[in-house]
Formats: C-alpha cells, structure tokens, sequence
C-alpha cells in the first residue's frame, strides 16, 4: 500500500514553497537584527516596525525592504568591518608585531652601531610613524 504518489510537478512546487518559507524566514531574521541593531531608531520606531512586521508579515517584510534597505546593508557593512578591524587588531597584537616605538628604537640602534645612516633612520621613522 502507497501512502502517497508524488510526481514530477508536485515535488517541484513542494521545494519551492519549502524555499520560500525558508527566504521568508532568513529575511524575518534578518530584518528583526537590523531592528534592534540601529541605534539612531528610536525605541518606539522599533517597537512600531516590530508591531507593522508581526502584524502584516510579507507586507511588513517587503515595505522595511523598501524603506530602509539601503541603511540596513551600510549597518550590516559597518558591523562586519567594526569585526574586522577587531579582529587584525587581535592578529597584530598576538603576533607580536612591533610596536611604532620599538621599530624606532631598533633603528636608533641601527644607525648607532653605523648600519644604517640617517636618511634611512629617517625614512624608518616615517614609516614606522604611518
């Protein structure tokens, strides 16, 4: 005994529809996360988009798309360079990377010991300082 019979045309809508809950639900996501992470919308536009999205879902979804879409990719942009920076920050620090200062004190012993000559320790100095 069969339980089901599916065809062709019915396993393709399946995974259409199944594609769009899941896009539906990545944007409802993605939309409440640029909601709480702005922090020039005051607590009440928040508490408003919130409501208007909960409220009427797709028609929620898509006017906050229309509305503000633009400054939610520049937040998005700003928070995963904010990470970023972070992050060599760390890289620098961990890898022990010299500090302006030490890079200017091995050049002061450079140029002391007549290795390097002052047009170079100067040159250091410059760079070390960028």
């Amino acid at each position: 005994m069969m339980l089901a019979e599916f065809g062709s045309g019915q396993v393709l809508w399946s995974t259409l529809w199944l594609f769009l809950f899941v896009m539906w639900f990545w944007l409802l996501i993605a939309i409440f996360s640029d909601i709480f992470r702005d922090r020039e919308l005051s607590g009440w536009g928040k508490a408003g988009w919130c409501l208007f999205v909960f409220v009427t879902p797709y028609l929620g979804i898509f006017v906050y798309l229309i509305a503000r879409g633009r400054g939610m990719s520049e937040r998005t942009l700003a928070q995963h360079q904010a990470r970023q920076e972070q992050f060599d920050n760390y890289v620098r620090e961990t890898a022990g990377a010299p500090s302006a200062v030490d890079q200017i004190a091995r050049g002061r012993e450079l140029l002391e010991e007549g290795t390097i000559s002052q047009a170079e320790f100067e040159q250091l100095k410059r760079t070390a300082l960028a």
